[in-house]
């Protein structure tokens, strides 16, 4: 029996109907992904379902009994309070009644106190409080205000939890995270044994999190089995089905236009069924909901620049006792794509600030190149102006915008970013998180650079979009640095990941989150095989250190030297030899997999073959430790 359901629902802002007599249910144990363009009505959606807001018509039922609690994408605390009375608030109606029968009032019943608090299990709250920070790793005595976005998250989600709810209901729960904390998220949702209803844009995580997608499209809520990935493959099909059934009704109603349009001799012997028909084709075209228009991104580009846009070495950078950036060497160039990865805290933008020449490192060299003009993406949206027109913050003072040596008027530009000209005088404050940064990307691209910095740009961002500012950012000929904790968004975009390692300390890696984690997971194997290879050997040498690195072109594994070095066996040498070979040739095989499965038309074309490409994949992961754990074996000593 489902936990609740939604039936006839309408819900319209204006002459925009964000519900259109739409229906969903959502049954025991699913884990269920909401997703939809901006401002489509998820949030709204959810804060009915969790009765904060009312339908226009329509009802919301719910089973007996059941518990909801709601986590708001930017969660509000009390000022003053800390981790633990925060957290506590989530169990508000249990605490008042255990309060009022400890007070025990003349009036008061205490039979049927004492019957609710034991059915809510409410003498021992503060336990359950106790449980529950020491599960999700949080400090009861930290105050709120001391808090990153992060950690503010974690505990609107401490205080959803500790409440036992029957239905999780949570909006973009991983903006903030970073890749720790979201894959703890995923564990933690997955294995949470009541239903989840969730809003998110980040398709990895709807892929390892949910078990159905929920699309409102148009004012209707449309459902799909499985995955993220399994919803991209269903609903490819449906849309080509559906423009196929648009263009067949387009032809018909066409013919019956030019039909009812004929001569004086035809329109004698025109028949009444046909006409009324054709009035009928007329009505289903003008009420049809036609697939909202994709953006249009176009970056204006300034100056070339030189080749190199930065150049450090040996670069330090401390506050305090603590080492930001240690001992970082790297160089920069001209169309470089770099995303930097690491927990929140880390100094992902300090080391940002001092390749760009902004903030000075402590020690080290650092050249930055010439004719260097960078555009800045906030994700704190520090530069909105939120009593500005949309018109006015685009373009002040002017009707036309200039990108790369053409003129646009600035309604035409706003409509290219999905604001019709009905909305270009209104004030930025009107607009929801997701259309906002969407008006931050209008005005970014619109001023010329060779140097672009996007810091967190994917947060609230709907997937077609996201899907577009891909596409942008692999044919931006300038350099790209992209702070982002979306490992699908980074994978698609980044030609190398500078990921933090803890102590100060930055490695640059080839390749997105993925390839960082492949060469992590390879380099931790070397290091426990070389550590089990000195331990039977009584080495008292102690083990290399499992840090990640990357896997060199011809793995070379240093280890103590034995004694005496065992001689090679014909047999063995020949294997040696070959080994580069192989490990090379697995290497291409796996790149060659990888950009297939990146192209999208492959999900078109043969989504039958995906499976048995996707376990390849994983096999050849599995060949390459093998191959290098025999090269560490026969390798020079």
């Amino acid at each position: 029996m489902a936990l609740l359901t939604l039936n006839d629902a309408c819900l319209a802002f204006g002459h925009v109907a964000l519900l259109d007599h739409t229906a969903f249910a959502l049954e025991s144990s699913e884990r269920v992904g909401l997703i939809g363009r901006n401002g489509t009505g998820k949030s709204s959606l959810l804060k009915i379902i969790a009765g904060m807001e009312k339908l226009d018509d329509g009802v919301v039922q719910f089973q007996n009994g059941v518990r909801l609690a709601y986590v708001a994408q930017e969660p509000q605390f009390a000022d003053g309070i800390n981790v633990f009375d925060a957290v506590s608030l989530g169990l508000g109606d249990i605490r008042e009644l255990r309060d009022r029968f400890e007070a025990h009032q003349e009036g008061d019943d205490l039979d049927a106190l004492m019957t609710q608090i034991e059915a809510r299990d409410g003498w021992n709250w503060e336990q359950r409080v106790e449980q529950t920070l020491q599960h999700l790793d949080l400090p009861p005595n930290l105050m709120i205000s001391d808090l990153s976005g992060g950690m503010k998250k974690r505990v609107a989600l401490a205080q959803a939890l500790v409440a036992s709810p029957d239905v999780l209901l949570l909006d973009e729960p991983t903006n903030h995270l970073d890749l720790n904390a979201i894959t703890w998220l995923e564990e933690l949702l997955v294995a949470f044994k009541g239903s989840v209803l969730l809003i998110s844009h980040d398709r990895a995580f709807l892929d390892n999190v949910c078990t159905r997608i929920i699309e409102l499209d148009r004012g209707i809520l449309r459902s799909y089995p499985g995955n993220f990935a399994a919803y991209e493959l269903l609903k490819a099909g449906q849309l080509a089905d559906e423009a196929l059934a648009n263009a067949r009704f387009d032809k018909l109603l066409a013919q019956e236009e030019v039909w009812i349009r004929k001569g004086v001799e035809a329109r004698r012997t025109r028949s009444t069924a046909r006409i009324k028909r054709l009035d009928d084709l007329r009505g289903a075209r003008a009420a049809r909901r036609d697939t909202i228009g994709r953006v249009k991104l176009e970056v204006s580009q300034g100056d070339r620049g030189g080749k190199i846009v930065a150049e450090l070495e040996d670069v330090n950078k401390r506050y305090g006792d603590r080492d930001i950036v240690k001992n970082f060497t790297g160089t920069f160039l001209r169309g470089d794509k770099v995303g930097l990865v690491g927990s929140n805290g880390a100094g992902k933008t300090t080391l940002l600030k001092i390749i760009l020449g902004e903030l000075a490192a402590d020690s080290g060299k650092v050249k930055i190149g010439a004719n260097i003009n960078v555009a800045y993406f906030d994700q704190m949206r520090d530069n909105l102006d939120l009593n500005a027109t949309l018109a006015d913050f685009i373009s002040p003072g002017s009707e036309w915008i200039e990108i790369n040596g053409s003129r646009k008027h600035v309604m035409g530009y706003l409509q290219d970013f999905l604001f019709s000209p009905a909305r270009a005088n209104s004030p930025v404050r009107t607009l929801s998180g997701g259309e906002r940064n969407r008006l931050l990307l209008a005005r970014l691209f619109a001023r010329p650079s060779n140097v672009l910095v996007l810091d967190e740009p994917t947060n609230d961002l709907d997937i077609d979009t996201l899907d577009l500012l891909e596409d942008l950012l692999a044919e931006y000929p300038g350099t790209v640095f992209l702070v982002s904790h979306d490992r699908r968004f980074l994978d698609n975009v980044v030609t190398s990941t500078v990921v933090s390692e803890g102590g100060g300390s930055w490695r640059e890696y080839e390749g997105g989150v993925q390839d960082w984690l492949i060469q992590s997971r390879r380099a931790e194997a070397l290091a426990n095989a070389n550590a089990k290879s000195s331990g039977s050997s009584g080495n008292n040498t102690p083990p290399a250190s499992a840090a990640p690195a990357p896997a060199p072109a011809a793995p070379v594994v240093a280890a103590a030297a034995p004694a005496k070095a065992r001689k090679l066996s014909y047999k063995e040498q020949r294997e040696l030899d070959e080994l580069p070979k192989r490990i090379a040739d697995l290497e291409t095989e796996q790149a060659s997999l990888n950009a297939q499965l990146a192209d999208p038309d492959i999900y078109k074309k043969n989504p039958q073959g995906l499976p048995a490409m996707q376990e390849r994949i994983g096999a050849i992961d599995e060949e390459l430790l093998t191959l290098l754990d025999r090269w560490e074996t026969l390798g020079p000593k």
